[in-house]
């Protein structure tokens, strides 16, 4: 049998909260005595808008406004059930959505 693998992909608009949560599984995954690939900063994804300012006429004054979504990727490598349980109980803010996959 082949040793399994947590993937871990975080997204989130704000890269301080990202990076904190980051940071607490890393420390949560190694007080366990997991070994933590990451976390690996995926490329920022930017959405642009552009939005007419006037109801009426004046098709040139226009506001522009993004949105960034910060992604970050990491694994933990040979976890043992210390570990999947550590991070079931791990709080994170409401700003970060969480992507867990078995491999």
């Amino acid at each position: 049998m082949h040793s399994q693998k947590i993937r871990i992909r975080l997204k989130a608009f704000d890269y301080r909260l990202i990076d904190q949560s980051a940071q607490e599984i890393v420390e949560t995954a190694k007080r366990t005595g997991a070994v933590v690939r990451g976390p690996v900063p995926l490329p920022t994804r930017t959405e642009r808008f552009d939005i007419l300012r006037s109801p009426h006429v004046d098709k040139t004054s226009r506001d522009q406004f993004e949105i960034r979504t910060h992604l970050r990727l990491m694994d933990i490598i040979d976890p043992t059930d210390k570990t999947v349980d550590a991070l079931m109980k791990l709080d994170l803010p409401a700003g970060v959505d969480v992507e867990i996959k078995l491999q």
